[in-house]
């Protein structure tokens, strides 16, 4: 998996719409392998971004869990503490 594509799941705070749509703005990109795409795939471009971040929406929403919210910063700490470990060599 990228390593930018982060989980949205169980989170408290919980998942923003900004980052549901970054997500899938994230996710085209690496599948089309394209950033910015050409004029001509432009719509089709934004047309799927808006497509998957509304059936992640969907996905959020109908996800169910007995587990306790995941704490944002205790996951960017551990995330900091994989990313120094990994640099330092």
């Amino acid at each position: 998996m990228c390593r930018n594509i982060r989980v949205l799941h169980n989170l408290e705070p919980a998942t923003t719409p900004d980052e549901v749509d970054a997500a899938a703005l994230q996710f085209v990109r690496k599948v089309s392998g394209s950033v910015k795409p050409s004029q001509a795939n432009q719509e089709a471009f934004d047309r799927a971004v808006a497509e998957i971040a509304h059936a992640t929406r969907h996905l959020l929403a109908d996800l169910v869990t007995a587990a306790p919210p995941r704490d944002r910063e205790v996951l960017a700490a551990r995330a900091r503490e994989k990313a120094a470990a990994r640099y330092a060599r």
